[in-house]
């Protein structure tokens, strides 16, 4: 399994950057996916998750009304727009796969139930 992130980089408060997140190596809608972030001296956090091939999506309660995470099914990609960006979004993000339940993310937030991780884009949020 491979999950490489694409997308990211550098921009103002109140800007807007889209994350993308190719997956190879698992079957289309036997997985979710996540994407986690984690700042400087800060614990992994899972920011949003989408369940492959349905339409069950999850929002970490920080970036609800400013970020969404979509799918491509003919792509095999997640991809995580987010907007009214802030110097506290600054982090690596990370596209992670784990298990899915039925049409669900159980524990969709744990780092520790995740099963392969991308390499991290970093997102840097300047005020």
């Amino acid at each position: 399994v491979q999950l490489e992130e694409f997308g990211g980089g550098s921009v103002q408060a109140g800007g807007s950057l889209r994350l993308s997140c190719k997956g190879s190596g698992y079957r289309y809608g036997a997985v979710c996916i996540t994407w986690f972030r984690q700042a400087p001296g800060k614990e992994r956090e899972g920011v949003a998750a989408i369940r492959s091939g349905f339409v069950t999506t999850y929002l970490a309660d920080s970036v609800k009304g400013r970020f969404t995470i979509s799918q491509d099914h003919d792509k095999n990609t997640v991809d995580l727009q987010m907007n009214s960006l802030n110097p506290d979004d600054s982090a690596i993000y990370y596209c992670a796969a784990s298990e899915a339940h039925l049409a669900t993310c159980p524990n969709w937030d744990s780092p520790n139930k995740v099963r392969f991780w991308g390499r991290g884009s970093q997102v840097t949020v300047s005020s």
